[in-house]
């Protein structure tokens, strides 16, 4: 309940000796249905502001409201100013209105501009006070003549009202702290968790925003584009020059300035012939030096490290570039279209996407949206924060569409977060991220959330690096080829593998599969012998065997040589999962179906390494690197038995002797020196 007095101090307050309409707005009055307002809720008479106020300054009186505003959940803005009768007696009167007062005129349309389509926050509210200024015993004070505190729109909580520009501020210390770490060229996001940790506050909590930040840099960056455009576009031209299959596309605007420009590398293109059927398109990233959209394409391989496949930077980040962004990449890899692609929860993207690659199966990556859950529902759920975004992977991992439903109705009560906009935005956007609707699409195990540490690392090979535009285009044709890649394939190509079940699908498997891709399907074999299957009449059930109810369903056709599980793992990772090695190993198979070793899994991909090595089009140290390749796996085949490597040693000797016979040439000698 609301005391007498509070109820009269949250009324319009008006001096009738002072009378003069609001009217915000041309037609606006002053008159409220108290229906459809919103009353700001301040009981402290000492703070609330009342007719005959008085203060020494119109700054003291902004002040003083803009605290009271700040308390209730709004910010306000100076509206309006008047002089004496209107005729050059000064200042005399001023109004404060709430920041979503009035409303946002329309712009006049410019046929040669684009139009940014940001809705605006103002809805025509009429809160607001008016100070008078006047003069007793020969001294001026300002004093409050009118008061109105109704509101047509919800106030905001003390945890959201924090996030209004009004009361976003970065000072001068955390300025300087933060041009300090752009010489260093880690990114906004690193930047704002080391401040986090240097002032002990929680993610979300610092009293600015990551593009608060990346405005104060742009503020201080004084490049000219125009130069960095032009030496972009000659280092493209000499990559193109030395490395004929080298691909690059470019746009100019109107004033023949670089608006756009993407890159691929022949290797990328042959990487994404393989590997491309799965995609990550990162667009999160931005170049520090000159603040443009930065958007990478990457795969996984064979052996579960990324790969490269293409990279373009964007004066805008909207769906014309975005478009544009996608045609490029397309027309690199050969008009063919990855199955599946992962991207950051951005619209323009999602349209650009439904436009350009209409058969691709779009979704979001689910670690760029778990990296936003700090700053989104932290402060909103304080001490639960845990114990919801547990509950959150719990639903992110079911397997039914219908459990996910209830699951997700649940949570939302048990939380209280009915009216949270970012709770609504991910359920509409559900069947983009939610396991339960994506498991029968492939996507490379790229989904899990710690494959984004790799990923990640990957990128930052390029960034960190960074200095200018042209410098980090050639940092990136040097770092994508360098060796710390390939050293972790020969690596795992080294590891001795240790079969664990003993049964011949695993050594069959551990043959045929790289490390990465056994290691996974070892798994689900181990995992294999705690389930019981039992044969149904069109199929087999499959459970745990300390279950009595549930299970998954496995279709089996032995002589088409076709299974498939209700849990779709193989559809959605390219690994059998247990239930079907269950099925497979109680009808006596004893090699995996060809079909389900797929040739992306596989230690030699789907194009002969003989065939690559001869390949003329394949430059010098790209050949080195196969062989390279090449000797890995001798080294790794051969080391498993005592005969494997009496005759690999053997072979060897006669390559060897053979190789010595033939003629070297300077250049070619030098080549290798460098790249071996």
């Amino acid at each position: 309940m609301i005391s007498e007095e509070a109820g009269e101090m949250l009324m319009v307050y008006d001096d009738p000796s002072n009378q003069q309409s609001l009217s915000l707005d041309d037609g606006s009055s002053t008159e409220e249905s108290h229906d459809d307002t919103r009353l700001s809720l301040e009981t402290n008479t000492d703070t609330v502001p009342y007719i005959g106020q008085r203060f020494a300054t119109h700054d003291a009186a902004y002040q003083f409201y803009s605290e009271f505003a700040k308390r209730c959940g709004f910010s306000i803005r100076r509206h309006r100013t008047e002089g004496k009768d209107g005729i050059g007696k000064g200042l005399t009167r001023r109004y404060f209105v709430c920041h979503r007062a009035g409303s946002t005129p329309a712009k006049a349309a410019n046929e040669g501009k684009q139009q940014r389509n940001r809705k605006s926050s103002r809805c025509g509210c009429q809160a607001y006070i008016r100070i008078s200024k006047s003069s007793e015993l020969g001294a001026f004070e300002w004093r409050v003549t009118g008061f109105a505190n109704h509101h047509n729109h919800e106030l905001l909580e003390p945890n959201q009202v924090r996030f209004l520009p009004a009361y976003r501020s970065i000072s001068e210390a955390d300025k300087s702290r933060i041009l300090m770490f752009a010489k260093t060229r880690i990114s906004v996001q690193q930047m704002m968790r080391l401040l986090e940790l240097e002032k002990c506050v929680e993610p979300g909590y610092l009293p600015f925003t990551e593009k608060d930040v990346r405005n104060l840099l742009q503020s201080f960056r004084k490049i000219d584009s125009e130069d960095e455009s032009i030496d972009l576009l000659r280092i493209c031209r000499n990559i193109k020059d030395k490395e004929p299959d080298f691909k690059f596309e470019y746009l100019l605007d109107s004033n023949n300035r670089l608006e756009n420009i993407a890159w691929s590398y022949a290797s990328s293109i042959e990487s994404y012939d393989v590997f491309g059927d799965a995609v990550v398109f990162d667009t999160t990233h931005r170049l520090t030096a000159i603040d443009m959209p930065l958007g990478i394409w990457i795969g996984v391989n064979n052996y579960g490290t990324p790969c490269f496949f293409g990279c373009v930077i964007l004066r805008e980040e909207n769906l014309r570039s975005l478009s544009w962004a996608l045609k490029a990449f397309l027309g690199f890899m050969n008009g063919k279209a990855p199955q599946t692609m992962l991207t950051d929860q951005n619209m323009c993207l999602k349209e650009a996407m439904a436009a350009e690659m209409p058969s691709t199966k779009h979704a979001l990556c689910m670690w760029m949206i778990v990296a936003k859950f700090p700053s989104w529902f932290n402060a909103v759920l304080g001490d639960r924060y845990n114990d919801w975004k547990e509950e959150f992977h719990r639903l992110y991992n079911l397997e039914s569409i219908e459990d996910f439903e209830l699951g997700w109705r649940d949570m939302v009560t048990s939380f209280g977060l009915h009216a949270n906009r970012h709770i609504a935005n991910l359920y509409a956007l559900r069947s983009l991220w939610a396991l339960p609707y994506l498991r029968s699409h492939f996507f490379a195990g790229m989904m899990a959330i710690g494959h984004s540490k790799s990923i990640n690392a990957f990128i930052q090979r390029f960034l960190i690096a960074q200095t200018r535009l042209p410098h980090f285009v050639e940092q990136v044709a040097v770092d994508f080829k360098d060796q710390a890649a390939e050293q972790q394939i020969m690596q795992q190509n080294l590891q001795n593998i240790n079969l664990k079940t003993g049964a011949p699908m695993e050594s069959h498997a551990a043959s045929v599969l790289t490390p990465y891709a056994f290691s996974k399907l070892q798994e689900q074999l181990v995992l294999a012998a705690h389930y019981a299957s039992f044969q149904m009449e069109d199929g087999f059930l499959v459970r745990h065997h300390t279950k009595l109810e549930g299970g998954r369903k496995v279709y089996w056709m032995p002589r088409e040589g076709i299974i498939s599980c209700s849990c779709h793992q193989f559809e959605f990772s390219g690994i059998l999962c247990r239930h079907t090695l269950r099925v497979l190993s109680t009808g006596n198979c004893f090699q995996i179906p060809e079909r389900y070793l797929p040739v992306r899994w596989r230690r030699v991909t789907g194009t002969p390494p003989s065939k690559l090595v001869q390949d003329p089009q394949r430059n010098h140290s790209e050949n080195v690197q196969m062989l390279r390749n090449m000797v890995s796996s001798l080294i790794s085949e051969s080391g498993k038995s005592k005969e494997r490597l009496e005759i690999a040693t053997e072979g060897v000797s006669m390559l060897l002797s053979r190789i010595r016979e033939q003629p070297v040439s300077s250049t070619d000698g030098n080549a290798i020196q460098r790249n071996v």
